[in-house]
C-alpha cells in the first residue's frame, strides 16, 4: 500500500521543530536604501527639458504631416512621449517626509531629500513620515506580580527609522506599534508589584523611571521588525483597580498611621529620657523608682495622646 502518512512539518521552511513561530521565510527581507534623485535644480531642469521635448515633438509631428516624412513623425512621437513621461518623476517633499519609490512593484529606494525633487519616472511613490510621534495606550487592567488587579497606561514616543521595513515588512506599521506597545506594557506590569517590593526588586509606583526604561526597551524589541525605533516610554496612569482600591487605600492609611505612631513614640521616649536626665543632673529633685515610673507614665500619656491633656493637681503624696 502507498504511504499516506503526513510528512513531517520540518519540510516547511526547513525548521526541524516544525513550529512556524519565528519562521524566517515569513518575513519580508528588505532594508532601506537611497533612491536616485536630484534636488530642486535637477527638477527644474527636468521640467524645462520636458517642455522642450513636448514642443519639439509637436513641431516634428507637424513637419512630418506637411512633408509626408514617416521618420520625422516617429521621432516626434518619441520626443512627445518622453516629454510627457519625464515629469512623472517630479515630486514635492516636505521636511519630515519621505517617498518610498517603487517601479512596477519593485522597491527602488527611498528619497529623503526635501523640496522639489526628481526621481525615476514611471514610479509610484508612497509617502512615509519620519517625524516623531507619540500616543497613549489604552488603560489596561492587569495583575501585578503579587496578583493585585491594577489599571495602567503609558505614553510611547516613536518614529520611523527604516521606511522600507515600515512599508513592506508589516501590513500597517502604526497599528502594529500600538498593539505591540500594549502587549509590552502588559508584560512589564505583570513582572513587578504595584508597591511594597522586596529587597532588590522594583515596584511600579516606587521605581517609575526604571519601569519606564523597561517598557521602552520591551516595545523597541517588539517593533524593530517594522523599522520603528522607540525614543521614550512613560507611565501615564497607574492605580489599583476599583474593586480593591478602597481596601488598598485602607492598607496604605494603616501603614501611614503605624509609621506616624512609631515616630511619635520614638520622640516621646527621647523627650522623657532627656527630661529625667536633666532633673537628676541638676539635682532639682530626687526620684525613687516608683515616682520615676509614675512620671514616665504621665509624660508618655501627655506626649503620645491625641487629645489635649487635662492636668490634675495632687495635694497629697503618691503614698497617701
Amino acid at each position: 500500500m502507498p504511504d499516506t502518512s503526513v510528512p513531517p512539518q520540518e519540510s516547511v521552511g526547513g525548521d526541524p521543530s516544525g513550529r512556524p513561530v519565528g519562521h524566517a521565510g515569513a518575513r519580508v527581507d528588505v532594508a532601506e536604501r537611497e533612491a536616485w534623485s536630484l534636488g530642486t535644480g535637477g527638477a527644474l531642469l527636468a521640467i524645462v527639458l520636458a517642455v522642450v521635448l513636448v514642443v519639439t515633438g509637436f513641431v516634428l509631428f507637424g513637419v512630418a504631416d506637411d512633408t509626408d516624412t514617416g521618420a520625422l513623425g516617429v521621432l516626434g512621437v518619441v520626443l512627445l512621449l518622453a516629454g510627457l513621461l519625464l515629469p512623472t518623476g517630479i515630486a514635492v517633499i516636505s521636511p519630515g517626509q519621505t517617498r518610498v519609490v517603487q517601479l512596477f512593484g519593485r522597491y527602488v529606494g527611498t528619497v529623503r531629500r526635501t523640496g522639489l525633487v526628481v526621481t525615476v519616472p514611471l514610479t509610484s511613490r508612497q509617502r512615509v513620515s519620519v517625524r516623531v510621534r507619540n500616543f497613549e495606550t489604552n488603560e489596561l487592567k492587569v495583575n501585578d506580580a503579587d496578583g493585585n488587579p491594577i489599571n495602567i497606561a503609558a505614553i510611547v514616543v516613536w518614529q520611523v527609522a527604516d521606511t522600507a521595513k515600515a512599508t513592506f515588512a508589516v501590513e500597517d506599521y502604526e497599528d502594529f506599534v500600538h498593539v505591540q506597545s500594549e502587549s509590552a506594557l502588559r508584560h512589564v506590569a505583570m513582572s513587578h508589584p504595584y508597591d511594597h517590593a522586596d529587597d532588590g526588586e522594583n515596584s511600579l509606583r516606587g521605581a517609575t523611571d526604571v519601569v519606564s526604561a523597561e517598557i521602552a526597551a520591551e516595545v523597541a524589541a517588539r517593533v524593530v521588525i517594522a523599522g520603528v525605533e522607540v525614543i521614550e516610554a512613560r507611565i501615564s496612569n497607574l492605580a489599583y483597580a476599583p474593586e480593591i482600591a478602597q481596601a488598598m487605600l485602607q492598607r496604605q492609611q494603616a501603614g501611614a498611621i503605624i509609621a506616624a505612631r512609631e515616630r511619635i513614640v520614638e520622640g516621646a521616649v527621647s523627650m522623657v529620657e532627656g527630661a529625667l536626665g536633666r532633673l537628676e543632673a541638676d539635682g532639682f529633685v530626687q526620684l525613687d523608682d516608683e515616682r520615676r515610673a509614675a512620671m514616665v507614665s504621665n509624660l508618655l500619656v501627655v506626649l503620645c495622646g491625641e487629645s489635649r491633656a487635662t492636668p490634675v493637681v495632687n495635694a497629697g503624696t503618691l503614698y497617701t
